[in-house]
């Protein structure tokens, strides 16, 4: 294997890939809004958007994967990596920020003026009088319907447990890297991503649940909306973050990663701490309070 122990810093050749990727964005987006608006056929534009931006992604990294065996990179490539995964993370915390942010403005602000609290009494008469600030609720007007909120045992509970579970199989396991202890590596890298996916079923079943018995939706108001949009997104996230995982083991059974070289296992072990973090949040402030 060829390696580059000097100071040069690696130039990738030109890449068709960042072109490949804003097509796939373009069908993907045209696509949803299309499909949202009531155009049949812009469901299958935005699943051939997704479909170009899988095979963007796996064309996209495939060589980024070649180089790195390929002992092109140093430690200043090495160093730039991290910090790309630094902000990449650091703009995901601002992402859901904004979401907890909203879900703070609606519940300690928006709703008690509606129900009249400080200095809001006209607020409540002129707009909704006789609406009481409580929480959780679906708003002034009883938007969606009468709904059960989701409980945090049962399902949540279980889905905390596993989430949590996966970050010690993970960082056991990276400490199995750094012992040279392929066969604890392998089994559990496995069980984390098994445990991703399990936590994705699970929320699956806990989203039937929501809508066929406790009537809560995504049109369940403010609470209905802010439940499914901090929960979906963070399933999203565990949904990547189980695939992403799923790649390393493949990795790992080619003998990839060394306990010197193996930022790939590290960037992925961020985000997935990231996300159990998020989780940990989400279930204390969407569940619980």
């Amino acid at each position: 294997m060829t390696t580059y122990s000097d100071d040069r810093y690696y130039i990738p050749h030109g890449s068709h890939w960042p072109a490949v990727g804003s097509l796939g964005l373009l069908f993907l987006m045209v696509g949803a809004s299309t499909w949202l608006n009531g155009a049949a056929t812009g469901f299958y534009v935005m699943l051939a958007g997704l479909a170009i931006i899988i095979f963007m992604l796996t064309g996209w990294f495939a060589t980024v994967i070649g180089e790195s065996e390929g002992g092109r990179y140093n430690a200043q490539v090495d160093k730039s990596f991290r910090q790309g995964m630094f902000w990449f993370i650091f703009s995901e915390v601002m992402f859901f920020a904004c979401f907890f942010g909203a879900l703070f403005y609606a519940r300690n602000m928006a709703v008690p003026w509606l129900g009249g609290s400080g200095n809001s009494f006209f607020t409540n008469m002129l707009l909704w009088e006789g609406f009481e600030s409580t929480w959780p609720t679906n708003g002034p007007g009883n938007i969606g319907g009468e709904y059960e909120a989701m409980a945090p045992f049962g399902l949540p509970l279980i889905n905390t447990v596993l989430l949590l579970s996966s970050s010690v199989t993970l960082t056991i396991a990276h400490h199995a890297l750094m012992a040279g202890k392929r066969v604890q590596l392998t089994s559990l890298l496995a069980t984390t991503f098994l445990l991703g996916f399990a936590f994705v079923y699970l929320q699956g079943v806990e989203y039937i649940e929501a809508y066929q018995h406790l009537n809560l939706k995504l049109t369940s108001g403010i609470y209905g909306s802010t439940f499914f949009m901090l929960t979906g997104f963070h399933g999203m996230h565990v949904t990547i973050g189980a695939i992403m995982l799923t790649i390393i083991w493949f990795r790992v059974l080619k003998g990839h990663f060394t306990a010197d070289n193996h930022f790939a296992f590290e960037a992925v072990a961020w985000y997935w701490h990231f996300v159990d973090v998020v989780w940990v949040s989400l279930y204390v402030f969407v569940y619980w309070m």
